[in-house]
């Protein structure tokens, strides 16, 4: 009799592929299935010929081939192919049975999914997967939610295929419902966020005059330090690369795609009334790039400044963006993690946040040392409310505020854009603030809609002003503005 799968696998793209061959490697029977039938029969006769993967021609063959109780992954795009495939499956399975969803779903998506399958005995996960291909074959990062009986099913499965920092795999249960695919969202804005402001160095390096080469030793440097990252370590590259014609970055056209991760952590963030300003100035940026036609026809009307970019001392200030940035990466974090921390309130989700840095050191887009330092934050104090209050993220910034604020004036008096740079300033400079001008604010408020406001030391007492002595005394209940 043949041996029965471990787990199933359906969606065969490089992904879908390269995470089969993964769990392979680690000793587990895959079964591999595509709705085109005919992906299976050519996977395995290539990618996976000698391995121990089984192919299946239908879902009820695959679904016959699986050890009880079932395990079945879908790597399949996020939206109605997932609901589609779930509706098949469900007849064909038993109370008990595990469906695992590793795509990019929406969070909201994957805890209605939960609460639908629970009613007929069926555990679901929504993971996070990150990595890109080569992650999924060598050691993806995975952040698994959902109904957390199913953590033991999977448990050996997504710990031993995870990557690994420091001998700690980076695989963890993230919490119930959504949390897993919420997670991996709060991971995707912020890789958002990371490449922006990588791009904005960038920016500045090519309005001082640097070449190419220059600019790649300089990202070399700074992977040596703290900035050492993934994203450093691929900029580094992408810069030094060249083909038959020459560096090939500079012909790239520069319009910008996304997948919506990013939106929808700005979505979110505006939600839940979090200031999560620096992602969103990374996806408008974006947006902005998009724009190409009319920057070309914009270009050659609309005029900057007539200050060259030009500094007395071009080692000195390169050090300056290279602060900049690891202070804005630090704001950027900030965020991420306080948007997760009021989803968590929101959800009732118990999020172990220095497990999720941890997840995060390994396998992802990511990953860095710089997250070794978050983990140890929230190990210091596990109700840490904001990154930039621990000692050591305080002592950073104190210690690299300055070249902040001397590349985004600079780059100001150039007409260099750093929207994610200044963004990342204005909220560190927001957040320091003891006052704000929010009074004006709700004066204005008040004045037009008849809002109300609060007064210093009597916290919770709402009062409206009749600031023209024409309008009324009453406040307003249905307005808002």
């Amino acid at each position: 009799m043949a041996e029965k799968a471990d787990i199933a696998l359906i969606g065969l793209a490089v992904m879908g592929q390269n995470l089969i061959l993964n769990m392979n490697d680690h000793g587990f029977v895959v079964c591999a299935f595509n709705r085109t039938v005919d992906k299976v029969q050519n996977f395995l006769s290539n990618e996976a010929k000698g391995t121990k993967v089984i192919g299946a021609t239908s879902l009820q063959d695959m679904v016959n081939k699986l050890k009880k109780p079932r395990k079945v992954m879908l790597l399949v795009k996020a939206g109605s192919a997932v609901d589609d495939f779930i509706r098949q499956l469900v007849p064909l399975l038993s109370p008990g049975d595990l469906i695992i969803d590793g795509g990019n779903s929406e969070y909201q998506d994957t805890t209605r999914r939960c609460e639908e399958l629970e009613k007929q005995g069926i555990l679901y996960v929504g993971s996070g997967v990150s990595g890109g291909e080569e992650g999924a074959r060598h050691g993806p990062s995975l952040m698994p939610g959902g109904h957390e009986k199913a953590w033991p099913l999977i448990k050996d499965i997504f710990q031993a295929i995870c990557a690994k920092a420091e001998g700690e795999p980076c695989c963890d249960w993230v919490g119930d419902g959504g949390a897993g695919h919420f997670v991996k969202m709060v991971h995707n804005g912020i890789e958002y966020g990371d490449m922006q402001l990588i791009c904005e160095a960038y920016d500045l390096m090519k309005a001082l005059g640097m070449s190419q080469k220059e600019m790649a030793d300089a990202f070399e440097e700074w992977n040596r330090g703290e900035l050492d990252s993934f994203l450093i370590e691929i900029t580094r590259d992408i810069l030094n690369f060249k083909d038959d014609k020459g560096y090939l970055l500079e012909r790239i056209r520069d319009t910008a795609g996304q997948k919506g991760t990013g939106k929808w952590t700005a979505v979110a963030a505006l939600n839940y009334g979090v200031p999560v300003t620096l992602i969103g100035e990374a996806v408008f940026s974006r947006c902005l790039s998009a724009l190409k036609e009319e920057r070309v026809h914009a270009s050659h009307h609309l005029k900057g400044p007539a200050v060259a970019a030009t500094t007395a001392d071009r080692a000195e200030f390169l050090k300056h963006i290279k602060n900049a940035l690891y202070c804005s990466k630090i704001v950027s974090y900030t965020q991420g993690f306080m948007l997760m921390r009021e989803a968590a309130r929101e959800f009732k989700w118990r999020l172990n946040y220095g497990g999720i840095a941890l997840m995060w050191r390994g396998g992802c887009i990511i990953r860095s040392r710089f997250l070794g330092n978050i983990k140890e934050a929230f190990t210091r104090n596990s109700n840490l409310t904001n990154l930039l209050l621990d000692d050591f993220f305080r002592k950073e910034v104190t210690r690299c505020q300055d070249s902040w604020r001397q590349v985004v004036s600079k780059a100001v008096l150039w007409g260099v854009p750093v929207p994610a740079l200044s963004a990342a300033l204005a909220f560190y400079d927001g957040y320091r603030s003891e006052r704000l001008p929010a009074n004006l604010l709700q004066a204005q408020r008040d004045y037009f809609g008849a809002h109300t406001y609060e007064l210093l030391g009597q916290e919770g007492k709402f009062h409206h002003t009749n600031w023209t002595g024409t309008g009324g005394n009453v406040s307003a209940s249905t307005y808002q503005a």
